[in-house]
């Protein structure tokens, strides 16, 4: 991997991950695009680590808030009705799925998972889910003519039952073209969760499971020698900072407008993908990964 296309594939991943437009889909098809060996899921869960570092310093004072509390529910009873807290605890608990799937996939992961017409496919069948929902929310929210607006549920209101479903939701992006913050923010809009919240806690969810898998990928990397390690830093570094600014963006954006650009920007780029494949433009499995 060079240099050039480790800078493009840092900032492909930072301005992509929070979006709901799957930054793994976008990873891939940069290097098909572009005609440069598939990254791999390996630099695209180090790279991960990155993303995660700017949620890390974006949410700095409630992720302090929620494990100091967490440490103390520990030994003392009376904080266990705190809710940061319980978030510490349905944090974990939905974080369960995504750890239990990715073990057990992993090799689908690395393999059939990233053929270009899985991930077109999820990107056009998500991108209408995600549409459902955004409607959902806006019926919702605005009411109608003979209907008040209903309110809809806080991160107060999140339960055992709910982290469960997040979880699952956040699970099914371990295929390219899901979206992590799509499918969890969709999936807690279905659950009638706000906007807002449904982001802020999709954020949090995916810190244990990016970090551990970035780990994960570190330890395999660093026994077997398969990543280049100098120019996957590097991106790793853009990733950080590009994902930083989007998430500053997206938080501001999402709690009163529409998801529809999203959505018919991964219906579009869905059916583009498959009719490049159908045509013997694109071939629908990777390169040999770059090293």
């Amino acid at each position: 991997m060079s240099w050039f296309e480790s800078l493009v594939l840092g900032l492909v991943q930072g301005l992509t991950e929070f979006l709901p437009v799957s930054s793994s889909a976008h990873l891939r098809l940069t290097a098909a695009f572009s005609g440069w060996k598939d990254p791999g899921a390996a630099f695209t869960a180090i790279t991960q680590i990155g993303t995660e570092a700017a949620v890390l310093i974006y949410f700095r004072k409630d992720i302090g808030r929620i494990i100091s509390s967490w440490f103390r529910s520990l030994f003392d009873k009376t904080m266990r009705h705190n809710h940061d807290a319980q978030m510490g605890w349905l944090v974990i608990v939905g974080s369960i799925p995504i750890g239990v799937l990715g073990v057990t996939l992993k090799d689908q992961i690395e393999g059939p998972f990233r053929d270009l017409r899985v991930t077109a496919t999820m990107l056009v069948v998500v991108g209408v889910v995600i549409g459902i929902a955004d409607r959902m929310a806006a019926r919702d929210e605005t009411g109608g003519r003979h209907r008040a607006p209903k309110q809809r549920k806080t991160l107060e209101n999140l339960s055992v039952k709910d982290g469960l479903i997040f979880g699952l939701c956040q699970a099914c992006a371990l295929i390219p073209g899901v979206s992590r913050s799509g499918a969890t923010i969709s999936g807690g809009l279905f659950m009638g969760y706000r906007r807002e919240a449904a982001a802020r806690y999709s954020f949090l969810l995916a810190i244990p499971a990016v970090l551990a898998s970035g780990a994960f990928e570190v330890k395999d990397s660093l026994s077997e020698g398969h990543v280049a390690w100098g120019p996957t830093l590097f991106a790793t570094v853009i990733a950080f900072v590009s994902g930083y600014a989007v998430i500053a963006w997206f938080m501001k954006w999402i709690s009163n407008k529409s998801f529809m650009p999203f959505v018919w920007y991964r219906v579009a780029l869905g059916i583009v993908i498959i009719a490049l494949v159908s045509a013997g433009v694109l071939s629908p499995h990777a390169a040999e990964s770059a090293g």
